[in-house]
């Protein structure tokens, strides 16, 4: 595993089976990436500092992972499959199976950095996209596989968290356009990823630090926590959706005087889980 495709922090001290992720929190562009959508608009597309809130998570005994690439480039929280046709030179040999996220240019490899701002002026060719399957994608999402399964070996359980940032109000691309968002929103697939009473007690803990929470309102969860969230078998994943204005300023994209408090409150959390789950 290179830094070039993710970081991998161990925990400090004893181990806990918690895993968290952040696979959108990169913003190194690999060389063939050459998007004719500006910076600024790309950042847009950018969980930023995501993996920096959730630093103290080794403290609490997990693992961290955080991706180095932009999900700009491929998306690991899409299926592989969730690829529009429309984007590729030639024919895709594999079948595919677009889903909204596609069909709004948010797919595995999007089509636009905002609404009526294109990413490419080209179409990609299947070699392309598949060495950005091949050389980014499959790594991160081996990367935390390999965590979840040593944890849930070690423990026989394992609790995986996918950490992302949202837009403090949705955009013409999004099922909520228009609407402003809670300061968290908490996912599990409507149940099907993480023991529901899991996901309510995530939601008070975060309630009872201030936030406005939602659950499953706009953001179900992605393909991470649809892949790795098996309840039956102890994986529960849930995903978490961070308001970027409780912690940046979204315009100039930079950490607000309240990032350190919202990091803390992250901590907090990851500590909290650890007590819950090992107790």
């Amino acid at each position: 595993m290179t830094a070039e495709v993710c970081r991998v922090t161990p925990a400090a001290g004893s181990a806990s089976p918690l895993v968290f992720d952040s696979p959108h929190s990169g913003m190194t562009w690999p060389a063939d990436f050459r998007p004719i959508a500006d910076r600024a608009a790309i950042l847009t597309t950018w969980d930023a500092f995501v993996d920096d809130l959730c630093a103290g998570v080794p403290s609490a005994g997990g693992v961290l992972i955080a991706a180095a690439f932009p999900r700009a480039y491929v998306d690991v929280n899409r299926a592989e499959s969730d690829i529009d046709p429309e984007l590729i030179d030639g024919e895709w040999p594999e079948p595919l199976a677009p889903t909204g996220y596609t069909r709004r240019g948010m797919g595995l490899i999007r089509r636009f950095a905002l609404p009526g701002v294109p990413m490419y002026d080209r179409r990609l060719s299947v070699a392309d996209v598949r060495r950005r399957i091949e050389t980014y994608y499959r790594p991160y999402r081996r990367a935390v596989g390999a965590a979840i399964e040593h944890a849930a070996t070690a423990f026989g359980r394992v609790y995986h968290v996918n950490c992302h940032s949202m837009k403090s109000c949705g955009n013409a691309m999004n099922v909520d356009a228009g609407a402003p968002r809670p300061d968290i929103v908490v996912s599990d697939r409507r149940g099907t990823t993480a023991d529901p009473a899991l996901t309510r007690w995530a939601a008070a803990f975060f309630a009872g630090r201030g936030y406005t929470v939602r659950l499953n309102d706009p953001y179900q969860g992605g393909d991470l926590v649809r892949a790795f969230g098996d309840p039956a078998r102890g994986r529960h994943s849930l995903q978490l959706e961070l308001n970027r204005a409780i912690y940046m300023d979204e315009a100039r994209v930079e950490p607000l005087e309240r990032f350190h408090e919202v990091q803390g409150d992250l901590t907090a959390f990851a500590l909290a889980l650890r007590d819950r789950v090992t107790a």
